[in-house]
């Protein structure tokens, strides 16, 4: 499929319930790396290569000399050489050598920020899909109340778990624990993390999401007072209309207004699991179109997504003249890459 037919589709959730999001769906393309600068031994025994190189099968990535076997590797005792197993992407870190594959489902960790869909609500819990080799589960117990109530939970509350969240819903969370059956253990304890509103969803390869200090990134040069992202680990990144966070009420200094309960929480008690997205300017939701193009560019030709390059494609893209097309958007981004190098 051509990078320029990727469409944006509405998602329904099951059931006839209501949705707030929409799919773009900028991750359907395998994306093409480019290794004319991939020799092999692309990790000599210095260690001066960066990780993040691309192995094919075969290719020694690293003396075993040196240097222990990880995942995606294989040792090859006549040459005292570490090669890979599949194609992917080297990692090290510090002695160990592993090969992460191009096209593979997420492998969550504790503490990656992910962006999930309800997929079913059981018992005390929620199924949430992830991108992962199963769904997460997301625990009445690990979640916050309307209102901030820091209370244990009770049968109340397992009675109306649909007003919280129900199926067909984004929400961002954070991986809280991993088993051995390989299922995982989600918590939206945070004043940033919970269901996804007034936004668009674009879902490309988790290989290409770079670590951050923070997943949590707002583009204000755009048009439209800005757009929001979220970078989830998994792969799937939320755009969205800008909302100030409010540092006064996340330390609970507005506790005495009459939408905010409980010092330190500062959750609203109205509109909190709401599923009723805001009315979103036409200026807003062309700066979430161009964002959703950028990340489907990035997704198509194979490139890391870090704030700082969304940042410099989104601005490229807004200085654009004229209707915003895929193709004109990767030839702008691509000689811009070329003129850096």
């Amino acid at each position: 499929m051509a990078l320029a037919e990727t469409p944006f589709r509405l998602v329904r959730a099951q059931g006839g319930g209501a949705v707030s999001a929409y799919t773009h769906a900028s991750g359907s393309d395998t994306p093409s790396f480019d290794i004319l600068g991939v020799a092999d031994d692309a990790m000599d025994e210095e260690g001066e290569q960066d990780t993040g190189l691309l192995a094919m099968p075969g290719q020694s990535v690293a003396t075993s000399l040196k240097y222990m076997r990880g995942h995606g590797c294989y040792l090859d005792a006549s040459q005292d050489a570490i090669v890979s197993s599949l194609s992917g992407t080297i990692e090290k870190v510090n002695k160990l050598v592993s090969v992460r594959p191009v096209r593979t489902r997420y492998r969550p960790e504790v503490g990656d920020l992910v962006i999930g869909r309800i997929t079913d609500v059981q018992s005390r819990r929620w199924k949430v899909d992830i991108g992962a080799n199963t769904d997460a589960s997301l625990q009445l117990s690990s979640i916050n109340l309307p209102g901030g109530v820091q209370r244990k939970k009770l049968e109340s509350d397992e009675l109306q778990m649909r007003q919280f969240f129900q199926e067909g819903d984004l929400v961002v969370a954070e991986v809280q624990s991993l088993f051995q059956d390989g299922s995982v253990g989600l918590h939206t304890r945070s004043l940033r993390y919970g269901k996804l509103r007034n936004g668009a969803l674009a879902v490309i390869p988790p290989v290409l999401v770079r670590r951050h200090k923070s997943h949590f990134l707002s583009l204000m040069q755009l048009p439209g007072h800005g757009v929001d992202l979220v970078l989830g680990l998994n792969g799937w990144v939320w755009v969205s209309k800008h909302i100030p966070f409010d540092m006064a009420k996340a330390e609970g200094e507005g506790a005495d207004k009459d939408d905010v309960l409980g010092r330190g929480v500062a959750i609203h008690t109205d509109g909190v699991y709401s599923d009723v997205n805001e009315a979103i300017p036409v200026t807003t939701r062309q700066s979430i179109s161009l964002v959703c193009q950028v990340l489907a560019v990035f997704a198509h030709q194979g490139w890391p997504v870090s704030d700082a390059a969304l940042e410099q494609a989104c601005a490229l893209g807004a200085s654009m003249d004229g209707p915003l097309h895929a193709p004109a958007l990767l030839q702008c981004l691509t000689r811009a890459r070329q003129s850096r190098s």
